[in-house]
């Protein structure tokens, strides 16, 4: 009973509040609470500081004369929620010039390329560059390391274009970092033009995407890699059978070497015959 004469249950009836709300006292507010002090600090401290996290804290009182463990104050500063807040860092989006075309008339003029990734036994990883001639789905190079940076990406492309006669009129990728980056950028210059799909739509790279999940499937599932030398030699192997002995329904159940000779030849003969 109050001096009002009602009751705690009829008083809360009365507020529409649950009656557990009129008992609860916080352990950092009661004056029973030996931290009370401590996590008073802490608060102030947050508030002034609100980039600075616990063990500066934790300094900071040391200096000031408190006599306090590391543990504790790492604990009181979680329990009364005085995380730093963390910034996520903006990733990097490539830009594609406008009016750019992307659609491949004939071999050699859009490449797909992408990066995937496998392990040897030992737990060591394995990054796969993968490289695709758009039109007729050919694999005409790649690489197996441990790690590509972008000056590698550049040399390889370097390799593949001399291979081919010419780099092709379009790059497709996605906004990986070896993508971005300001090496790669150097070397497109003046040689091909570099297409960035939207961050989070890899089904606007489907080429790519789609040879990748052959590869996943019909090679690095079913094959357990002791060292990188035996990894590059399975992947070599199996891309070999991809562009020689697969055949791809889209192209008419040809292999896609075939297709590119067909085309070839068709394009030969229309060049040797001429106009009618």
């Amino acid at each position: 009973m109050d001096t009002m004469g009602a009751s705690q249950r009829a008083a809360c009836r009365i507020a529409g509040q649950h009656r557990s709300t009129q008992r609860y006292q916080s352990t950092s507010e009661t004056v029973n609470d030996p931290d009370r002090s401590l996590r008073e600090w802490l608060r102030h401290y947050a508030c002034d500081h609100p980039r600075w996290g616990w063990r500066r804290a934790y300094h900071d009182l040391r200096g000031e004369g408190w006599e306090v463990n590391h543990k504790k104050v790492q604990r009181l500063w979680r329990e009364e929620g005085l995380r730093v807040p963390v910034k996520k860092r903006r990733k990097r989006v490539g830009s594609t010039p406008v009016g750019l075309d992307t659609t491949p008339h004939g071999p050699n003029e859009v490449w797909a390329i992408d990066f995937q990734y496998d392990a040897t036994n030992d737990g060591k990883p394995i990054k796969i560059l993968s490289v695709v001639d758009e039109f007729t789905r050919e694999n005409p190079g790649g690489l197996v390391e441990r790690s590509i940076t972008a000056d590698r990406l550049a040399t390889e492309l370097d390799r593949v274009g001399a291979t081919r006669g010419a780099c092709p009129r379009v790059i497709r990728m996605d906004n990986g970092p070896e993508m971005v980056s300001q090496a790669l950028a150097d070397w497109a210059d003046g040689r091909t033009g570099l297409c960035f799909i939207p961050p989070g739509e890899p089904w606007k790279n489907g080429f790519i995407e789609s040879f990748n999940g052959r590869m996943r499937d019909e090679c690095l599932n079913i094959n357990a890699f002791w060292s990188l030398t035996q990894a590059r030699v399975v992947i070599s192997d199996w891309r070999m059978e991809y562009n020689h002995h697969r055949r791809y329904s889209a192209l008419g159940y040809k292999t896609p070497t075939q297709y590119a000779a067909d085309h070839q030849r068709e394009t030969n003969t229309l060049t040797t015959s001429g106009p009618n």
